[in-house]
């Protein structure tokens, strides 16, 4: 009923050198389809990626580096501070802003790697999954993404991973990295909040499934535990101190809000619940920043490998519980299974208790490496089932699968870099004309004076703001137009983020020497300048 683990766990000289040669490729082509032009994909610099860059300029500027930084709805402060370092060490541009996640993104292909080898002790399936992360639209796409909620990923692989090494080793220093990694998971994304609830699962499935767990295990539990509070203290401390952080924007999105539920409070939970497990497969998230609507988040491919995956899972913890519970036969091969599910539904947790924008495949992002992991199974099943048969057939199913691998690979990236990442409606999501705009007020003479009128959104000029600062810009809102005074009436401009016509009219009537130029770009980009 399971995936057999590989009994000859150390592969010879020669094998190694082919697996990590693998490996890197693997990890090179991730690492490609992540930054390969990361000016123009995705088309613009969306407002909350230019905030994260203000907190970290506002950094550099002030020496006060936050845990926990309060604008825009409130974030943790570790990914902020990590474009800060990238602005200092390498000067302020679309690449050092989206470089964290560029990072992060692609060392968690290793980390899928290396988890999934530890769970099944074979290089194969970890090199199918790493390859499947590599390649995932979902995962590149938020790879390329200025966004904290992408460190969730490789937080969580890392902490799997070390953790059941731990296991395996009795190793302290395992247990202590885990833990560590772990309790760094506070200082990433509000989704992590609900991950201990894995860890709790994974503990009655290790008593399950190890004799004298507990008693073998307990110096250890507290090693891993210790370095989990180390690791979160600041955080927790700075919630502590400040319990309005802690909330921030999750109650008033929540399925439990009568503004949300209208008094049906199970009808919304089964509509939410529905809705998140549809992405996988047949209607994805609709908002242009997270996928390629109305597309589910998965290729049809990986989607149904995903589905084998998952139920496979279900039927053989089903068939490991009941020989554990009946003939009272411990398989420590259970853990693995009741990771990988409690983590996929754990993690789908913060998605389908609110119900806002659903689906919605950024809240759901911790669930991303289980759900890879899951869809790898069906690959690595039909591979083993293959070698039990004549040698023809085995080559003929390993083809096969090496076509289809090869296929999904194909399919996502041109999908991305040359389907989603030329569409208007992307161009619109991201504010393409904010980012068109900024290049061409950096190509400006910093002596001329710009002022930028935004609309209501107090988000806007962010995008502006970084990557022009400091070079002579004002920014004013359509009831602020009295603040343009211009120091030299002839060496001035106005730019506009959306047509206002009333606006337009009376600055032109202020200034009557000034001409209204409407500037169409690419993908749906258009702004406005007074010159």
């Amino acid at each position: 009923m399971e995936i057999a683990k590989n009994q000859n766990t150390v592969p010879t000289k020669q094998k190694k050198i082919r697996i990590y040669i693998l490996l890197f490729l693997i990890v090179a082509l991730g690492l490609f389809l992540r930054a390969y032009h990361i000016e123009t994909a995705p088309p613009g610099i969306y407002p909350d990626e230019a905030v994260n860059g203000q907190d970290a300029v506002q950094a550099i500027e002030t020496g006060n580096y936050q845990w926990f930084y309060p604008a825009n709805q409130g974030r943790e402060g570790l990914f902020m501070n990590l474009i800060a370092l990238c602005f200092k060490l390498f000067g302020i541009s679309i690449l050092t802003l989206k470089l964290p996640t560029i990072i992060f993104g692609t060392l968690t292909i290793w980390g899928t790697y290396l988890l999934t080898k530890e769970l099944f002790q074979r290089e194969r399936i970890g090199l199918i999954a790493a390859f499947l992360y590599a390649v995932s639209f979902w995962a590149i796409n938020f790879s390329r993404i200025s966004f904290r909620a992408n460190m969730l990923p490789f937080i969580l692989v890392f902490s799997f991973y070390f953790l059941f090494k731990a296991v395996h080793t009795k190793k302290w220093l395992d247990f202590a990295i885990g833990g560590f990694i772990f309790g760094m998971g506070m200082h990433t994304y509000i989704a992590f909040r609900i991950a201990p609830l894995i860890l709790v699962v994974l503990l009655f499935s290790f008593i399950l499934s190890r004799k004298n767990f507990l008693k073998e295990y307990r110096q250890y539990i507290l090693i891993f535990t210790l370095f989990f509070i180390l690791a979160a203290s600041p955080m927790i401390y700075t919630f502590y101190t400040h319990p309005e952080f802690f909330e921030s924007r999750s109650g008033s999105i929540s399925i439990f809000s009568p503004d949300i539920n209208k008094g049906h409070l199970f009808q919304t939970f089964v509509k939410s619940f529905g809705l998140s497990l549809a992405k996988f497969n047949f209607w994805g998230d609709q908002n242009w920043r997270h996928s390629y609507p109305p597309y589910p988040v998965l290729d049809p491919l990986v989607g149904i490998a995903f589905l084998f995956g998952i139920i496979y899972s279900v039927v053989t913890l089903i068939h490991l519980f009941t020989i554990r519970i009946v003939d009272k036969a411990r398989n420590i091969n259970m853990n693995i299974y009741i990771l990988l599910l409690t983590w996929f539904f754990v993690m789908l947790v913060p998605e389908f208790m609110t119900a806002e924008g659903l689906p919605h495949a950024l809240r759901s992002i911790g669930t991303l490496p289980a759900v890879i992991i899951l869809a790898a199974i069906a690959f690595e099943y039909f591979l083993e089932k293959a070698e039990k048969n004549p040698k023809l057939y085995k080559k003929v199913v390993t083809a096969c699968i090496i076509g289809m691998l090869l296929l999904i690979g194909i399919f996502n990236s041109v999908k991305y870099h040359y389907f989603w990442a030329n569409k208007e409606k992307a161009g619109l999501s991201f504010n393409k004309n904010l980012t068109d705009m900024t290049k061409y007020i950096k190509t400006l003479p910093e002596q001329k004076e710009k002022f930028v009128v935004t609309s209501y959104n107090t988000l806007e000029k962010a995008p502006i703001e970084i990557f022009t600062h400091p070079n002579n810009v004002s920014f004013v809102y359509p009831n602020e137009l009295s603040k343009i005074n211009p120091k030299n009436v002839h060496n001035f401009m106005i730019f506009f983020t959306e047509q206002n016509t009333s606006a337009m009219k009376e600055l032109q009537q202020r200034f009557p020497t000034l001409k209204l130029q409407e500037v169409d770009g690419a993908l749906g980009s258009v702004y406005y300048i007074l010159k």
